[in-house]
C-alpha cells in the first residue's frame, strides 16, 4: 500500500471504530469499550506515523484522489487528501493525543443509566476524525465540513456532563461563538466560489493566480470571512471569549484536547488557506497578511498572559494560557517565512504535551479534593509528590526552559520575528509559565501565607464568614471551589496509576521535541515545502514535485537558550513573589476592565465578534 493510499484509512479508523462504539456500546461493559477506543485512537495514530515515515522526502506530498476522481488538465470535481510532512504530522499528534486522552479517561466518568458505555470514547474518535480530516483535506468546502464535524463534537464533549447547568452553559457559549465563525466561513467559500468556481484549495490558488493584478474586494472579503471562522477556533483576540468558559465546564480529557490540538488547528488552517490559496499574485499582498496577523497575535499574547495571571480556576488559568500562545503561534505565523512557520511548528508539538499534562495534574486535584480554586488547595498537595513534579516540570516547559522543546520553539520564533518579538515573547512565557508555578507553588508546596479562604475550611464558620465569602464570589470569576468530581464514585482515594503515567508520558514527548536533531531538521524540510506556494499547486493539479530552496532548519542558538533561561527565571520569581503576599479580596484594579470584558455574556460575546471581523477588515485594507 501506498503512503497516498494510506491517507483515507487515518480518517476512516476513528470513524469506523466510533461506529462500532455507538452500535455495540450497549452490549459491551465498560472496559472492552474503553479498550476498543483506544485501539482505534492507536491505529490511525500508527498510520499518520508511519505514512509520515515512509513519505520519500520533508518536501513530497502523496496525493490521493478519492474515487479515482483525478484531475484533468488542472481541473477537477474530486475529493483529495494531500499528505505533505506537516499534515500528516498534525495528524499523527492529534491521534496520539486522542490516544492520550481515552487512556488517562480509562474508567473514568461515573456515567448515568441512560448512557452506555461506548458514548465517550465514540465522541472522541469522532472528534479525533475530524481533526484528521482537516489536517490532511486539499479541498476547502471538504475542510469546512471535517472543521464542523470536529466543532459539533467538541460541543457535545464540553457539554457531556448534561446533568449539570454549568456544562450546558458553558457549551452553549461555545456553540453559539463558533457557529458564528461555521457562518463566515461558509460565507467566504461561498465569495471564492463565486469568483473562481472551485472549491479545491489548489484550483482555487491557480485561479486567483490567473489574475495577478492584486486582490479584488470579492477576495478580500472571501479572505476575510474565511480567516474569522479559523481565527474564532483558534481563541484569537477579539474571538477568544468561549474557550475560558468551555475549559472551565468541560471535562479534564476534554480539555487536554481542546488546548493540545483544537487550537492549534485553527493556527494550521489559517497557515494553510494563506499558503496554498492567497500567498500567489492574485491573492492577499505579504504586507497585509504580516499586519494583520501580527497585530492579532500581539493582542492575543499579551491579553492572554494578563488574564492568566489574574486566575485562580486552575482551569481557567490553563486556557487563558492556551490564549496567550495562540498570540505567540500567530506572531511567528506573522513572518510569513519557513522560519517562522517552523519554529511554530516546533513550539505547537511541544506545548500540545505540556498543556495536556499540566491539564491532567489539574484533572486530578479535582477528582481527588473536589476542587480547582487555587487558594482553596492550598498544601493538600503534599502528599501527591509525583504530581507535584509533574505540575512543576509544566510550568517550567510552559515558561520555556531549556531543553523543552518549547524552549526551541519560541527561541525560532523570536529570531524570526526580530528584536521586539524576543521581549514579548520572554514576557508572555514568563507570565504564563510563572502563574503555574505560583499555582504548584500553593498547592503541592504550601508555600506562602495561608489563604483566609483556606484557613475558613479548618474552623466552625459564622453568618459574617459567610456573608464576606458570597460578598467576594460575587465580586469575581468562577473560583473553582466545590467542583463536582469528575471521577466514577466521586472523590478519589487513591490516584489510578493512568492518571500520572498520561502526563508523565506527554511530559518526556514535549522534551524529546527539543532533544531529536533529525526532528528539526524533518520540521524544517517541511516548512520550506508548506511555504512554497507553487510546488503545492503543481504537486496537486499535475502530480509532478519539485524542490524547494532549502532554509537552515530550526536549532539551538547560545541567545535562544539564554533568553529561554530568563524567562524561567523570572517565572520562578514572580511565583515566589505572589506566593509570598497574602491574599487578595478584591482583583487588582488595573485588571478590572479587561475582566469585565469577559462577562459571561453571549451577547458581550457576539458584539465583540463583528468588531473583530471588522478590525481584521481594518488591517488586511
Amino acid at each position: 500500500m501506498s503512503v497516498a493510499q494510506t491517507l483515507p484509512l487515518i480518517v476512516a479508523t476513528p470513524l469506523f471504530g466510533a461506529a462500532v462504539l455507538v452500535g455495540a456500546g450497549r452490549r459491551l461493559p465498560r472496559y472492552a469499550a474503553e479498550m476498543l477506543g483506544c485501539l482505534f485512537a492507536a491505529g490511525a495514530a500508527t498510520l499518520a506515523l508511519c505514512a509520515s515515515a515512509a513519505t520519500p522526502s520533508s518536501t513530497a506530498r502523496p496525493v490521493e484522489w478519492l474515487g479515482g476522481w483525478r484531475p484533468h488538465g488542472g481541473a477537477s470535481v474530486g475529493i483529495v487528501l494531500v499528505g505533505d510532512r506537516i499534515g500528516l504530522g498534525l495528524a499523527a499528534l492529534v491521534s496520539l493525543l486522542a490516544l492520550a486522552a481515552l487512556a488517562y479517561a480509562w474508567r473514568y466518568f461515573d456515567e448515568p443509566p441512560r448512557r452506555h458505555a461506548g458514548s465517550f470514547p465514540a465522541l472522541v474518535l469522532l472528534f479525533q476524525a475530524g481533526m484528521c480530516g482537516f489536517s490532511l483535506t486539499g479541498d476547502l468546502f471538504n475542510a469546512f465540513v471535517f472543521f464542523e464535524l470536529m466543532g459539533v463534537v467538541a460541543y457535545a464533549l464540553t457539554g457531556y456532563r448534561v446533568e449539570e447547568a454549568r456544562a450546558v452553559q458553558g457549551a452553549l457559549v461555545f456553540a453559539l461563538v463558533n457557529s458564528l465563525g461555521a457562518y463566515t466561513t461558509l460565507l467566504g467559500i461561498g465569495l471564492l466560489y463565486a469568483r473562481t468556481g472551485e472549491l479545491g484549495l489548489a484550483q482555487i490558488g491557480s485561479a486567483l493566480d490567473a489574475h495577478p493584478g492584486g486582490p479584488d474586494a470579492s477576495v478580500i472579503a472571501s479572505f476575510v470571512l474565511v480567516v474569522t471562522g479559523l481565527l474564532v477556533k483558534a481563541a484569537a483576540v477579539p474571538f477568544h471569549f468561549w474557550l475560558a468558559d468551555a475549559h472551565a465546564v468541560a471535562p479534564t480529557p476534554v480539555c487536554m484536547l481542546l488546548s493540545g490540538v483544537m487550537v492549534e488547528l485553527g493556527l494550521y488552517g489559517t497557515a494553510r488557506v494563506y499558503w496554498t490559496v492567497f500567498a500567489g499574485p492574485g491573492g492577499i499582498p505579504a504586507p497585509a497578511a504580516h499586519r494583520a496577523l501580527l497585530t492579532l497575535g500581539v493582542l492575543t499574547a499579551v491579553l492572554g498572559a494578563v488574564m492568566c495571571w489574574q486566575q485562580r480556576h486552575l482551569k481557567r488559568l490553563l486556557a487563558y494560557s492556551t490564549i496567550a500562545h495562540t498570540g505567540m503561534f500567530l506572531v511567528g505565523l506573522a513572518v510569513l517565512t519557513p522560519e517562522g512557520l517552523g519554529g511554530v511548528a516546533l513550539y505547537v508539538l511541544a506545548h500540545a504535551g505540556v498543556k495536556a499534562a499540566l491539564f491532567a495534574c489539574v484533572g486530578i486535584l479535582l477528582d481527588r479534593f473536589g476542587s480547582v480554586d487555587e487558594l482553596q488547595l492550598y498544601g493538600k498537595g503534599r502528599e501527591h509528590r509525583w504530581a507535584g513534579a509533574l505540575f512543576g516540570v509544566g510550568g517550567l516547559a510552559l515558561a520555556g526552559l531549556p531543553p523543552f522543546g518549547t524552549a526551541l520553539g519560541k527561541a525560532v520564533i523570536e529570531e524570526a520575528a526580530g528584536g521586539w518579538a524576543t521581549a514579548l515573547c520572554v514576557l508572555v512565557s514568563a507570565a504564563t509559565g510563572g502563574a503555574v508555578l505560583r499555582a504548584g507553588a500553593r498547592v503541592f508546596l504550601g508555600l506562602g501565607p495561608v489563604p483566609e479562604s483556606a484557613a475558613a475550611e479548618s474552623r466552625p464558620a459564622d453568618d459574617n464568614d459567610n456573608a464576606d465569602a458570597d460578598a467576594a464570589d460575587a465580586a469575581e470569576e468562577t473560583t473553582g471551589k466545590e467542583e463536582e468530581p469528575e471521577t466514577r464514585g466521586g472523590r478519589l482515594s487513591r490516584i489510578p496509576d493512568s492518571m500520572l503515567v498520561v502526563p508523565t508520558a506527554l511530559l518526556a514527548g514535549a522534551l524529546a521535541v527539543g532533544l531529536v536533531p533529525a526532528l528539526h531538521t524533518g520540521i524544517g524540510r517541511a516548512a520550506d515545502a508548506f511555504t512554497d506556494h507553487a510546488g503545492y499547486l503543481t504537486a496537486v493539479l499535475y502530480g509532478r514535485s519539485a524542490e524547494p530552496a532549502p532554509t537552515p532548519p530550526p536549532h539551538w542558538t547560545m541567545a535562544g537558550v539564554l533568553w529561554g533561561l530568563l524567562a524561567t527565571a523570572l517565572a520562578t520569581a514572580l511565583a515566589l513573589s505572589a506566593v509570598r503576599r497574602p491574599e487578595r479580596r478584591e482583583p487588582t484594579r488595573w485588571a478590572m476592565p479587561l475582566r469585565r470584558l469577559h462577562s459571561g455574556h453571549v451577547g458581550d460575546y457576539v458584539a465583540w465578534f463583528l468588531a473583530g471581523i471588522t478590525l481584521l477588515a481594518a488591517l488586511v485594507v
